[in-house]
């Protein structure tokens, strides 16, 4: 039986009802109304990645929309923030909108948010965006090779989860200037002394695996979230473009001398699928059904990909 399609967690309506209002591509890029369109092309060849493909006409149909509803979110947010200060009696500066981006590795979560971010920084009010990824917060590889978690890096475990709660709750705080720590993908480990810092955001993007699911005993990351979105895709799809990306990467990042994954870069075809195979089989797809698939109901919204990358389902839960 193939596992396009399985049964996966919270699917089935209870009793014919349903928390989510479910629409195709055509519905929901009909939402998009007015909104205009402030990338060119030039803009999205800076912004796609690797190995996702992004065109004019998925910001155009999916995106714009998605803007609209923050946009709508967003001015919600600070009209309520208005009206609670004055029940107060007091004049609080209003806290950063936080957005939580969540879904598997190789669906494609970087590009998503790149492009998000460039859109919500052109909103007509050219709010302050911030993006920041929760890689910053994973362990540096000494600190997992000592608790034997190289092999589970990504899980969980692997995050400097009290330090991800810490950040968040301080941008929800109000504090004017907050920093999170620099992770680099070519040594594949923390950036020792980095920091990203994040000064007087108005909207800030949190993206990575599991920020919809980090926590310490009872408080979460996606606690401090105003929304949150799933990005999400079928399990043979995700295994595919994983398989392809890092082929794509052997040609090019793995090739650098500093490279953590340099030994790679002489694989043949063969054997960087079958490598590629083997880590997502026992590392990707364990945490993504394991930890990453089960937040996915905790989502505000959910943008299904199909085989080409292309989101054709968005999922909006009902308020």
């Amino acid at each position: 039986m193939s596992d396009r399609g399985l049964r996966r967690p919270a699917e089935a309506p209870i009793a014919g009802r349903t928390p989510w209002t479910t629409f195709d591509r055509t519905s929901w890029s009909a939402l998009r109304a007015d909104t205009p369109l402030t990338l060119s092309d030039q803009d999205l060849a800076t912004l796609r990645g690797l190995d996702v493909p992004m065109s004019v006409d998925e910001v155009e149909e999916v995106f714009l929309p998605l803007t609209r509803l923050l946009n709508l979110h967003f001015r919600a947010s600070r009209e309520l923030h208005a009206v609670r200060a004055s029940f107060l009696g007091r004049a609080d500066s209003a806290v950063p909108f936080v957005i939580g981006l969540a879904g598997s590795v190789a669906v494609g979560k970087s590009t998503f948010a790149r492009v998000l971010t460039t859109l919500l920084s052109r909103w007509e009010h050219h709010p302050r965006v911030a993006l920041v990824t929760t890689d910053g917060f994973l362990l540096p590889n000494a600190e997992l090779e000592r608790r034997g978690l190289m092999s589970r890096k990504g899980f969980p475990e692997s995050y400097h989860r009290s330090g991800l709660l810490a950040f968040v709750s301080a941008l929800k705080s109000g504090e004017p200037v907050v920093s999170s720590p620099v992770y680099s993908h070519r040594t594949y480990d923390i950036v020792p002394g980095a920091k990203n810092v994040v000064e007087r955001p108005d909207v800030v993007i949190v993206e990575g695996l599991n920020v919809l699911q980090s926590g310490v005993g009872n408080a979460f990351v996606s606690d401090y979230f105003d929304f949150s979105v799933y990005l999400d895709a079928e399990l043979p799809d995700l295994r595919r473009w994983y398989v392809e990306r890092f082929r794509r990467l052997r040609d090019t990042a793995f090739r650098e001398p500093d490279s953590y994954f340099h030994r790679y870069a002489a694989l043949t075809d063969a054997q960087a699928d079958a490598r590629a195979l083997e880590i997502w089989s026992s590392i990707n797809e364990r945490n993504l059904l394991e930890n990453i698939l089960p937040t996915r109901e905790r989502a505000t919204l959910v943008a299904k990909k199909g085989l080409d990358h292309r989101v054709d389902q968005v999922r909006l839960r009902r308020l």
